[in-house]
């Protein structure tokens, strides 16, 4: 009897030696919302990266999210904690004191343009007053300064 095509291969086939444990690639994210805590939602993807982004927008639209790594026969490890209502709070914290900051600026360069109007309104009265000086005629006065008047008797101060 003759080897059948099959008996005659020389080459076995190699045993894989991979990890053959279902699902050891994939990535969970479960957010929950305070508005409504019974629904949370769960994501699941074999993309890091993905995964990664929902759980950015989640956090970003108010959710408390947990992203996850498995780790083989339905056990998982959390990856990240992310706290979007404090995230938001945060934010909006922020963006007040940029406001009151902003507001405290242009407080503050309104105070300055005021104040040099103020100035500028000295300083044109200081030169008006000298141009009214300079016009009067001078008034007599001997060495040590006092004033010379001809028609009153004695010196005055």
């Amino acid at each position: 009897m003759s080897p059948t095509p099959k008996q005659a291969r020389t080459h076995r086939r190699k045993a894989n030696s991979a990890d053959h444990t279902k699902n050891v690639n994939s990535y969970r994210v479960e957010a929950s919302w305070n508005d409504r805590p019974s629904r949370p939602a769960v994501f699941r993807s074999p993309d890091r990266k993905k995964a990664r982004r929902v759980a950015r927008q989640w956090a970003d639209d108010g959710a408390y999210v947990i992203v996850q790594e498995h780790t083989g026969w339905d056990t998982w490890r959390t990856l990240d904690e992310i706290d979007g209502p404090a995230l938001l709070a945060e934010a909006r914290r922020a963006a007040a004191e940029a406001r009151h900051g902003a507001e405290e600026q242009q407080r503050a360069s309104a105070e300055a343009a005021r104040a040099q109007v103020a100035a500028a309104e000295q300083s044109e009265r200081d030169r008006a007053t000298l141009a009214r000086m300079m016009v009067r005629p001078p008034v007599a006065r001997d060495q040590c300064g006092r004033r010379e008047a001809r028609h009153i008797t004695g010196a005055q101060r």
